[in-house]
C-alpha cells in the first residue's frame, strides 16, 4: 500500500513494502526515478540488514551457515505503517519466524520520514530484544533523475561535494568485477576540487564507493536550476551508481554504514569489518536528508 506525506513544498508518496520512497515531487515536478525495468526495477530501497553482496549468498554466525539476499531483506518486505501525520510517516517490521531463516535476532526496525520545508529526513532506527549484540549494516539506494529539466542533458550535470576544504582526497574502495570487495584504496581525483562530472561510462564497471568525503553532496547542473542535494553525517561510505554499460537516464545517490563481504570470503557477521554491533537491548539510530529544489 502507497501513503502520502506533503508540506507546501514536497510531495512523498512511500510504500509499506520495504518502506521504500515511491515519489518525490515538487512544483509539480517528479524527481524520483520511476523503475523502468529497461534499466533498474526499483527506486530507493532501504538496505539492512546487509549492504550489497554476500560470498556466495552467506555468512556464518556462532558456528552455523545463513543465507542473505542482496541488499539485505527489508527492502522486499511488507511493513507495517505505525502512524502517520501530514508530514511524517513511521515505517515498522518486526522480527519473526521467517526472518530468523536468514538473519537470527530478535530486533525491531523503523524507517521514519519527516519533512521540513525543501528537506526530508530519513531516520532509520533498530532495536536489539535480543540477549546477544546484533551486527549488521543499514543505508538507502534512492535513485534521482537525470536530467531534471527537460532542455538538459545528462552530461550537463555533475556531483559536487561540500566542505572539501576540510577533507583529504576521497578515497574509492576497490570491487572486483563481481562486487566484492577487493582490498583496494585509491584516492579519487576530484574535477575543481570538489565535483564528478557525470558520463554514463563512469559507470561501467559498477558502482563509485568512496569514504573520506564531506557528508554533504549535491546533483546538480549550471546550467539549470533544480537540483538534489544529499547529507548522510552518520553514514561511512558513499555511493554512485546506474545499470552498468547503459545510458540509464538516472543516478543513484547511496549513503551506507558498511561495505559488502571481501571477495572469496565468506563472511563471519560478528567478525567482518566495518558491520555496526548493537548490543542486547540497545537503540541505533542514524537520520540522513534529501533537500529538493
Amino acid at each position: 500500500m502507497n501513503y502520502t506525506i506533503e508540506n507546501d513544498r514536497l510531495k512523498i508518496q512511500i510504500s509499506s513494502r520495504g518502506g521504500e520512497m515511491q515519489s518525490v515531487i515538487r512544483d509539480g515536478r517528479e524527481y524520483l526515478w520511476q523503475a523502468d525495468p529497461q534499466y533498474w526495477d526499483e527506486k530507493a530501497p532501504n538496505l539492512f540488514p546487509y549492504i550489497a553482496r554476500m560470498t556466495e549468498g552467506k555468512y556464518v554466525l556462532d558456528g552455523k551457515s545463513y543465507p542473505m539476499p542482496l541488499h539485505g531483506f527489508v527492502h522486499v518486505t511488507e511493513l507495517s505503517m505505525e502512524e502517520q501525520t501530514a508530514d511524517r510517516i513511521v515505517f515498522r517490521l518486526d522480527s519473526d519466524e521467517e526472518t530468523g531463516k536468514c538473519y537470527p535476532f530478535a530486533f525491531t526496525y523503523r524507517v521514519i520520514y519527516e519533512l521540513d520545508g525543501d528537506v526530508l529526513h530519513i531516520t532509520y532506527q533498530v532495536e536489539n530484544h535480543d540477549e546477544k549484540t546484533m551486527y549488521f549494516g543499514i543505508g538507502g539506494h534512492p535513485g534521482f533523475l537525470v536530467p531534471m529539466e527537460d532542455s538538459l542533458g545528462f552530461e550537463d550535470y555533475y556531483l559536487e561535494f561540500e566542505g572539501t576544504k576540510d577533507y583529504d582526497e576521497p578515497v574509492r574502495i576497490g570491487f572486483s568485477p563481481d562486487c566484492f570487495v577487493d582490498g583496494g584504496m585509491t584516492p579519487f581525483p576530484l574535477t575543481d576540487g570538489s565535483k564528478i562530472p557525470l558520463k554514463h561510462s563512469l559507470f561501467d564497471n559498477d558502482a563509485i564507493v568512496m569514504t573520506h568525503t564531506p557528508k554533504t553532496v549535491s546533483l546538480k547542473s549550471d546550467r539549470g536550476t533544480r537540483r538534489v542535494t544529499v547529507s548522510y553525517p552518520d553514514m561511512d561510505y558513499i555511493g554512485f551508481w546506474h545499470a552498468t554499460l547503459t545510458e540509464a537516464p538516472y543516478v543513484c545517490i547511496e549513503p551506507w554504514s558498511s561495505l559488502p563481504s571481501r571477495q572469496d570470503i565468506v563472511e563471519d557477521l560478528s567478525t567482518q569489518p566495518g558491520l555496526k554491533s548493537l548490543k542486547a537491548g540497545g537503540v541505533y539510530r542514524n537520520s540522513w536528508s534529501i533537500e529538493i529544489h
